[in-house]
This record gives structure tokens, C-alpha cells and sequence, in this order.
């Protein structure tokens, strides 16, 4: 390494050298022999100091990991990866919810915060829906237009998300043909 340093030293010295040659030149040909010069041993010290740079220790491989799956455990990126647990099994390399159905899963349908915000959009929609005769006798079509097409998509997945029964899934259906005809 002094060996390394000692040589880019000298190197960068014989660059602000004078010359040998006394020859008579033009004044600009003159500065762009010295400038070029000059850049080419700038040139040559970084790339004597470039290796000694380098971050890997001797006798070491390159650690690397495809997904978890394929490679060396110990890279920088295990145990992190997209905020999952590596230990368990998941549904796909690519999950980062865990097994479908499993106890450890962090979605679980029908969940009761699931359940809550699909009645919530119900709720809100009733509230837009109520609004509804209003604009029509003051003859505001762009606000039942508007009040139709903000909320609706979401008052469907509701609708269908909460619908089990024939019956229900029914009266859906019955629902969202009276919206249309809206």
C-alpha cells in the first residue's frame, strides 16, 4: 500500500514538472499539450489509487440472494426482505402476507375491520343517495351525476363484499339495475 502511495505521489508531481524541451511553440498549442498532459496524469494516480478503494476482504466471495430463495442467507438483504418473516413458509416467494388461511396470514377475509369499512361506505352512500330527489326537483343533474359516479364503485365492492346469501346477492343485483336506471 506505501508502495501504491509513493508511486501515485510521484506520479502526480512529474506532472507539474517543467519540461526538458525548450523548443519554441505556439502559446496555444503550449497550454493544450500541458493540459492534456496534466488530465492524463490526474488520469493515471486515480486509477493506481482506484483498486485500494475496493470494499471486499481478502478470500471473500460474493454474497448474493435471489428472493430468499436461491443464494447466501447472509446478504444485506435477508432478513429484511419487503418486512416479511424468511423463517415461515409463505403462500408464494413473492407474498409478503404469508400462508392464504393460515393463523400467521396477515389478511384474514371477513375480518371485523374489513366488515366495518364496507358498512361504512354503505353508510355514506345512503347519505349521497338521500341527496339524490333534492337535486332532481332543483333540476341539478350534474350533482346527481356527480353523486352517482364518486361513491358508487366503492359501494359496489361493498355491497358484493358483504352480500353471502342467494337472497342477498339478489337484492344486489336489484340494487345496482336501480342505480342504472338512475
Amino acid at each position: 500500500m506505501k508502495i501504491v502511495a509513493a508511486l501515485a505521489l510521484a506520479t502526480t508531481a512529474s506532472a507539474f514538472a517543467p519540461q526538458a524541451n525548450n523548443a519554441r511553440q505556439s502559446v496555444a498549442m503550449q497550454a493544450e499539450n500541458s493540459r492534456r498532459e496534466a488530465l492524463s496524469s490526474i488520469a493515471a494516480a486515480g486509477a493506481v489509487l482506484l483498486p485500494a478503494a475496493a470494499n471486499a476482504a481478502a478470500g471473500e466471495s460474493p454474497r448474493f440472494s435471489v428472493f430468499g430463495l436461491i443464494g447466501d442467507g447472509t446478504s444485506y438483504s435477508e432478513g429484511a426482505a419487503y418486512g416479511s418473516d424468511q423463517a415461515a413458509a409463505t403462500y408464494s416467494p413473492y407474498s409478503v402476507y404469508g400462508n392464504v388461511g393460515s393463523d400467521d396470514a396477515l389478511f384474514k377475509a371477513g375480518n371485523g375491520e374489513e366488515v366495518a369499512r364496507k358498512k361504512g361506505f354503505i353508510q355514506e352512500s345512503q347519505k349521497r343517495l338521500s341527496k339524490l330527489p333534492g337535486y332532481v326537483e332543483k333540476k341539478q343533474w350534474f350533482n346527481v351525476t356527480d353523486e352517482l359516479t364518486r361513491y358508487m364503485y366503492e359501494t359496489r365492492g361493498a355491497v358484493r363484499g358483504l352480500a353471502k346469501s342467494d337472497e342477498q346477492k339478489a337484492l344486489a343485483k336489484k340494487f345496482f339495475q336501480a342505480i342504472a336506471e338512475v
